[in-house]
């Protein structure tokens, strides 16, 4: 087996899988790889692999499938992130022709993975169930230039009984608060505007190490801190932690966007309470009636699952209702689908699959009408937008997003990229801000 040139990632998932995927992207070019968009060309091919969802775990095994049947025996094959916690050595024996099994906590040893499997032809396998050495996010590849995903904390100890994380990326480790400005203040001085700290609970953060002496919102003042960072968001949260401290940093830190993911995941108590989630309803409603009393301006995100097992039609149509009440900006809706290896596989799912579909198209139809009254109210308006890029399509046209997560384009110069504009909205489509900048004639617009 010869020593590998040019290399593949293939990403699946969640924005975790993505820094996973830049932080492997930065070890083999360190190594002398180079990128190359065609997998089928490449000396190493990666499939960085989310367990969330079944769709995904069966995309990957397609994918997989097929290189089994064309049989490119030159081709080092690899499978890194959830899926690899989950499958384990099990892998090796659906697909004998992949070269090494990654899990989440032992991404820092693919250049030795690799090392041993040019020296000895041996398969590797890295599975920890604890995350124990800290990765090269410095050392990221990035092709954003502008904004970037920072990791705060890994893995979750909530234990939802729908979610296959906590076995997958194990507790939380929440990583040290001085490397984490270190990180963002290098991203500041290369020009770096926003910043998206990660993590599955990033509420959590440092609630597992006392010795930090710094809790979710202490860090958050840290970094606003930072010259140059003129954006900070974060993603994801978990109702209980979301606490009035974190609440009065988004509304007293300037970076800070006022947008918070609030997932509800159900309007019924009761299956909050298969789920465990840890809440009620009306525990649920307080934090967001709070919310909105600290931050008159927040917009709001959320998850929810439609057909979790015995869900009953009384039952989704509390979750109808909240998604009716709270309007939320962005909504991730999902039907239920049973993982393996989570306690609610226990649970008998008997509600049928278009009955599921169903429930979700009506989430999805509310959803979609929210969006545009929100979109319509936001018209005349003046929004801070970051500019991001030019459109494909038309380079006079400028692409960027608004504090609370708006697409939004307007006609403008290359030169603003990189830059917060003030765009008077005009108009809107499907779901982008049609606009201006503030000082530009109407007659601009086309």
């Amino acid at each position: 087996m010869k020593e590998p040139k040019t290399y593949f990632i293939r990403t699946y998932g969640c924005q975790m899988n993505e820094l996973d995927t830049e932080v492997m992207r930065g070890q083999l070019e360190k190594r002398g790889l180079k990128w190359l968009e065609n997998e089928a060309e490449v000396d190493l091919l990666i499939f960085n692999t989310c367990s969330i969802r079944d769709l995904a775990e069966r995309k990957v095994m397609g994918k997989l499938g097929l290189l089994a049947k064309k049989k490119n025996s030159d081709q080092i094959v690899g499978v890194t992130g959830c899926m690899a916690n989950a499958k384990k050595e099990s892998l090796f024996k659906k697909m004998p022709h992949v070269h090494f099994v990654l899990g989440t906590n032992d991404l820092h040893t693919l250049n030795d993975t690799l090392d041993t499997l040019l020296a000895t032809g041996s398969k590797g396998i890295g599975i920890q169930k604890h995350f124990t050495e800290e990765l090269d996010y410095i050392g990221a590849k990035r092709d954003d230039k502008l904004k970037a995903y920072i990791s705060i904390i890994r893995g979750c100890n909530k234990y939802c009984t729908y979610c296959i994380v906590p076995y997958t990326r194990g507790p939380e480790v929440s990583r040290a608060p001085e490397d984490i400005i270190q990180e963002c203040k290098i991203l500041a001085s290369k020009g770096y505007k926003e910043i998206t700290l990660l993590g599955q609970n990033v509420n959590s953060y440092g609630k597992d190490n006392a010795s930090f002496n710094c809790l979710f919102h202490d860090l958050l003042y840290k970094l606003d801190a930072i010259d140059g960072i003129e954006r900070i968001r974060f993603m994801t949260s978990h109702p209980v932690d979301i606490t009035r401290q974190l609440m009065e940093a988004i509304r007293d830190l300037p970076s800070l966007c006022e947008f918070i993911h609030f997932p509800v995941q159900s309007g019924s108590s009761r299956i909050l309470k298969k789920m465990h989630r840890i809440y009620t309803l009306e525990q649920y409603l307080e934090k967001v009636a709070l919310l909105k009393e600290i931050v008159p301006n927040a917009a709001l995100g959320t998850d929810i699952i439609v057909g979790f097992p015995t869900e009953t039609h009384e039952d989704f149509m509390e979750t109808y209702k909240v998604l009716e009440h709270i309007e939320y900006s962005v909504a991730f809706l999902f039907a239920y689908s049973e993982r393996k290896g989570t306690p609610a596989t226990r649970f008998k799912d008997t509600i049928p699959e278009e009955v599921k579909q169903e429930r979700l198209q009506m989430l999805i139809q509310l959803q979609d009408g929210i969006y545009k009254k929100q979109r319509q109210a936001l018209i005349g308006s003046t929004q801070e937008v970051l500019v991001e890029r030019a459109s494909t399509r038309n380079p006079h046209l400028l692409k960027g997003r608004t504090r609370c997560w708006k697409n939004a384009i307007f006609p403008g110069d290359a030169s603003l990229i990189g830059s917060l504009a003030s765009i008077y909205v005009d108009d809107f489509t499907h779901q982008t801000l049609v606009g201006r900048k503030v000082e530009e004639p109407l007659s601009l617009i086309s």
